[in-house]
């Protein structure tokens, strides 16, 4: 897949984008915000954890992406009782009495982590290299993962009991942290109507993993101003209390903020939000557009600012 230029390289990836939104608009009804961060989560080379009551389709969504994609997809049921050789696989003996190792479901392009605060700790670390490294190690052997690779993971925040909460460190490797909310009533009338009856949907192979490849080199060879990249690095240092950018107000209300890691996600994120806006260098309002989804996971509110009510978006809002 060659373009004579990255200008129309870009356009090319607009183009598909649209393509793969209305592809995927025909399974799922609504949740614009939500398709559009997976997308730019998958050509910025990230991953996506999507938290909301259960019965809001993020499985169903994470199914159809891997469809319009053509791309490899793995579900993974996170349980109490999982192992971290249920994700990764295990070496068994073989009749040649030498042992070989099986693959597990780790071991493809997209991997839906359903219920991911739903394990204990040593099986959520099994996955946290893997979306790290893009590879895993098992019986001493590195095993290289299959590219692309995306783990969209789903959490529930009502359920409490017998969950056990993310590591800051993994929710951390996570690009976004997309909120669902519930349909409006006219959305809700239209999925009820489309899942009751007999007719079903079938969706077209936008593209497929080379495509995809390429389109995240082309997403981190788009040039990115100065002020720009100086806004998304300020941006992520206002969060930090006590520190030079910070704000009498943020100190009040946030005990943490986030990482080096934000200040990266937030340059690469606004440079595919965009490209597929039609745009061939990212400017502030693009910064904006994604900043709540990556910071909102990463920063930790303060007595005052829980006291007050306020949500990590509210505080995120205050930044601009």
């Amino acid at each position: 897949m060659q373009h004579r230029s990255d200008v129309e390289a870009a356009d090319a990836l607009k183009q598909a984008f649209q393509q793969i939104r209305a592809e995927i608009g025909k399974v799922i009804v609504g949740q614009d915000e939500v398709i559009k961060f997976v997308l730019i989560s998958i050509f910025s080379n990230g991953h996506c954890l999507l938290v909301g009551v259960p019965g809001l389709a993020k499985t169903l969504l994470v199914q159809t992406v891997s469809q319009v994609l053509d791309l490899d997809f793995k579900r993974i049921q996170f349980t109490p009782d999982l192992m971290p050789s249920d994700i990764i696989g295990s070496e068994i003996l073989g009749e040649d009495r030498n042992f070989k190792f099986i693959h597990g479901p780790v071991f493809s392009n997209i991997i839906l982590a359903d219920e991911i605060n739903r394990t204990p700790p040593k099986t959520q670390a099994a996955l946290l290299e893997a979306m790290q490294e893009k590879a895993v190690t098992a019986a001493g052997v590195t095993h290289k993962l299959a590219q692309p690779f995306f783990v969209l993971a789903t959490q529930n925040p009502i359920e409490q009991e017998g969950t056990y909460p993310l590591p800051e460190a993994q929710l951390d490797r996570f690009m976004f942290n997309v909120a669902l909310s519930y349909p409006s009533f006219k959305e809700e009338l239209q999925v009820v109507k489309n899942t009751t009856s007999t007719n079903i949907v079938e969706v077209n192979k936008i593209l497929n993993a080379q495509q995809i490849i390429y389109f995240q080199q082309l997403v981190r060879n788009i040039p990115v101003t100065d002020n720009v990249m100086e806004y998304a690095v300020k941006l992520v240092s206002k969060t930090r209390p006590n520190s030079e950018f910070a704000t009498p107000q943020i100190n009040r209300l946030l005990s943490w903020g986030a990482g080096p890691r934000a200040s990266q996600f937030l340059v690469l994120g606004a440079k595919c939000h965009a490209v597929l806006n039609g745009k061939y260098s990212p400017d502030i309002e693009d910064v904006q557009a994604v900043a709540k989804p990556i910071l909102s996971h990463r920063i930790v509110r303060s007595y005052h600012a829980e006291a007050e009510g306020l949500s990590a978006a509210d505080i995120i809002e205050q930044l601009f």
